[in-house]
């Protein structure tokens, strides 16, 4: 697979600035024949906290693009796809790019650095436009702060001067236009295939090694079953055949970066109601809840949770691995989400790949959600944990039934043929990507008549 992905050090941001111009411009040194098929993918953040963008990567490289991915390392990346290649390496090596394509946000200064680039070499520059930075910003420090102020006037400023745009939704699509008098491409974010249901034998699998570390996936202690390996949800006789256990709990799952945006009181708040309704006498199932993830916000939470006195809810926080987290969306009951959207105008990528895995949502309101989540359809939509918890009796009251609300849900997303990533991808990117790489094919720029002089950073 042809995809370079060069890491940037957080501590260097500064130096990084500088190195980012001099890689872009590295095209400077000429054009070779093949010039055309080099595209360079750029997020000036965590490239493990943009799946988006690393999707965008496989596509090209799918339809034979060389590929160069741009960024830092926080967390994790698709390490099945892509390579590190040492910083220095590439400034001496890099191909010059007709087409660069950066994420926003972050986009300050990425989106001004690369336009400066674009236009000294001719390049064809496109915006991803996943939301607006400065919103984000606002939510630290408010929408009437002059820093914030200066981030729109910046996003709107350099926004105006991409070639292309992308964005995530109809809605932002139209803000752009209406707004910032910018025309963009609604890219949905789509599931890739390694989000499915997840088959009974490789849930059992998982259920075992999450068991090792957290105790709600272990079996109840009053439960012997003998010759038989158990676990919370699944047991597995001598022969290999793995079953449901009776009388299991339902895992209700919910992810996230644990900050300002989802406030998950909400959520707990919900929990500790629907305990209530199990202690009045109304015949629903036990829960575990799993909530996944790391941030700033997470230790709070924990000790949040860690206070709570709940009988008939266990609550565990993992950090799970990149290849279990689907197999563990495909193995759960319901899925709840408290993104909201600093601009409204966003989606949630989470709801994406549960959707991919065929589970239903709950998730709580804001303005564009139903361009993703139909209310009563393929989930619900709350506003507060009251709302949350009458959903949950509502969903589990037929636990585990497939015939009550939960499992029609489940039905639904069965049977709507959802459009996968490449699908998707290929319907709205490839053509703007194709029609740059001919034009560069047939009418090349000169080659300039000097070269530029590399620097590198590198952690």
């Amino acid at each position: 697979i042809r995809i370079k992905c060069v890491i940037l050090s957080w501590a260097l941001l500064p130096v990084a600035v500088v190195v980012l111009i001099f890689v872009l411009a590295s095209g400077l040194k000429g054009r070779d024949e093949l010039a055309h098929l080099n595209v360079c993918v750029l997020v000036l953040g965590d490239i493990g906290r943009s799946p988006r963008m690393q999707y965008h990567a496989l596509s090209l490289s799918r339809h034979g693009y060389n590929v160069t991915l741009i960024g830092f390392l926080g967390i994790y990346i698709l390490t099945h796809a892509l390579y590190l290649a040492p910083l220095f390496a590439f400034l001496h090596d890099v191909k010059c790019p007709p087409t660069i394509e950066c994420k926003n946000p972050p986009g300050l200064p990425a989106i001004a650095v690369t336009w400066v680039a674009s236009r000294f070499r001719g390049t064809q520059f496109i915006i991803d436009w996943h939301n607006y930075g400065y919103t984000i910003m606002a939510l630290t420090h408010g929408q009437n702060h002059f820093i914030v102020k200066i981030a729109k006037w910046y996003e709107k400023l350099f926004g105006c001067f991409s070639d292309h745009n992308l964005c995530v939704t109809n809605a932002m699509r139209e803000d752009l236009r209406k707004n910032w008098n910018i025309e963009a491409t609604t890219l949905y974010d789509k599931p890739p295939p390694i989000f499915r249901e997840t088959p009974l034998k490789l849930q059992h699998e998982l259920f075992i090694r999450m068991g090792s570390t957290y105790l709600p996936f272990r079996p109840s202690p009053d439960v012997t079953k003998e010759y038989m390996e158990l676990t919370a949800f699944t047991e597995r006789t001598q022969t290999g055949a793995v079953t449901r256990s009776s009388g299991r709990p339902a895992l209700l799952i919910s992810s996230t970066s644990w900050t300002e945006d989802e406030d998950f009181s909400i959520l707990l708040q919900a929990l500790e109601e629907y305990e209530k309704f199990v202690e009045a006498g109304d015949k629903l199932p036990s829960l575990v809840c799993v909530i996944t993830g790391k941030g700033p916000q997470k230790e709070y939470y924990k000790k949040l949770i860690d206070s709570k006195e709940l009988q008939h809810i266990k609550i565990c926080t993992p950090w799970l691995e990149a290849e279990d987290y689907p197999v563990l969306l495909g193995s759960a009951d319901l899925g709840v989400c408290l993104h909201k959207s600093s601009s409204g105008l966003d989606l949630p990528m989470k709801v994406v790949d549960m959707f991919g895995c065929c589970l239903p949502v709950c998730a709580i309101h804001f303005q564009c959600l139903h361009e993703l989540v139909k209310h009563e359809e393929n989930g619900l939509i709350f506003k507060d944990s009251k709302e949350l918890s009458e959903q949950f009796k509502l969903l589990f009251a037929d636990f585990p039934s497939d015939q009550g609300k939960l499992g029609i849900f489940r039905k639904n997303l069965r049977e709507s043929g959802q459009c996968r990533w490449d699908e998707n991808w290929d319907q709205n990117v490839l053509p703007l990507i194709k029609e740059h790489s001919a034009r560069q094919t047939h009418f090349p720029n000169p080659v300039p008549p000097h070269t530029l002089t590399h620097g590198c950073c590198h952690c």
